[in-house]
């Protein structure tokens, strides 16, 4: 499998590429949610790789990357560095701020020498995307947020979010996954409208395997007061062109809460898919294609006859 090392940390990452011959396509990155993977992302990638190179990858500590700095990797790239000093390699103490993902981003876009990509990113990742946008603008042509919005800051409500996703963090026990229906139980608050079964139980999957410091440490980074007082600003502050794509029934990130983002810049274009909750591109595939698509001024392939 293919890895990089960015800031010191194995990365996953790969391409869902088709040959085009001499055409040069655009490079469109995809960025994943909390205790999620690129792999949700691949259905996606499959139908808009007639008009994009696709790059996924997995954040730090979730999917396939690793959470922390492989030792021995970190210190060779550290001493390879010292003549030639990139920011990539030097091991540093990182923290699970979302603007230290951000980073990460930009890191890994330099380690595959890609100055210019389109985003569609995904709940926490969308965050990310947004921070990332801001910080380096001239670096995206135009960016995808899918479930993302503004809340606002309760006290009691975050309290007890966190003490809950700190016990279901914290009791992960693999042989879950092995039992039957669970994966259905799991992603019960995120579905309105079915999913195949294998995306379910890689969610599950997922989730079982994400780095526990990661897993926890995000939670906490990315709803608290400091966020929710953020975010705001971020979204007043996108000049990237950006689509925010909110599902009808999204319990985890209502889809006014995205209205409400969209309405912050003139940047912004504000789409909802019916009959979808928190994974549009999976429960409604066609009409979330169609509303990405017609954003981003491409076509959509023919449908096959019969």
């Amino acid at each position: 499998m293919p890895y990089i090392c960015v800031r010191g940390v194995e990365h996953y990452y790969e391409w869902v590429k088709k040959p085009s011959g001499s055409l040069v396509k655009p490079v469109m990155v995809f960025i994943h949610g909390w205790a999620g993977s690129a792999r949700y992302w691949k259905s996606t990638a499959d139908v808009l790789v007639d008009q994009f190179d696709c790059l996924l990858y997995d954040l730090r500590g979730f999917g396939r990357s690793r959470g922390k700095p492989n030792i021995a990797t970190a210190s060779a790239s550290v001493v390879a560095s010292q003549s030639t000093p990139n920011k990539s390699t030097a091991i540093t103490e990182l923290s699970y701020e979302l603007e230290e993902y951000a980073e990460d981003l930009a890191v890994l876009l330099d380690e595959l020498q890609l100055q210019h990509v389109y985003i569609n990113a995904h709940s926490m990742g969308a965050s990310i995307a947004t921070l990332f946008m801001n910080s380096y603008p001239q670096r995206v042509e135009r960016g995808i947020l899918t479930c993302s919005g503004i809340f606002e800051y309760d006290e009691k409500a975050f309290t007890a979010f966190h003490k809950f996703g700190g016990y279901v963090v914290k009791i992960r026990p693999k042989w879950l996954g092995k039992i039957p229906l669970v994966d259905r139980i799991f992603m019960a608050r995120f579905l309105h409208s079915p999913i195949p079964n294998s995306e379910r139980q890689a969610f599950l999957q997922d989730f079982l395997e994400a780095d526990y410091d990661a897993a926890l440490g995000t939670i906490y980074t990315s709803v608290s007061k400091a966020q929710a007082e953020l975010m705001p600003h971020e979204f007043a502050k996108l000049t990237v062109p950006t689509l925010l794509v909110a599902g009808e029934y999204d319990q985890i990130i209502p889809a006014e809460m995205g209205r409400q983002a969209a309405a912050k810049s003139d940047k912004i274009e504000f789409a909802m898919i019916p009959r979808t909750s928190h994974f549009p591109m999976l429960e409604d595939a066609p009409n979330y294609l169609r509303r990405v698509q017609e954003f981003l001024q491409v076509n959509a392939p023919e449908p096959s006859a019969g």
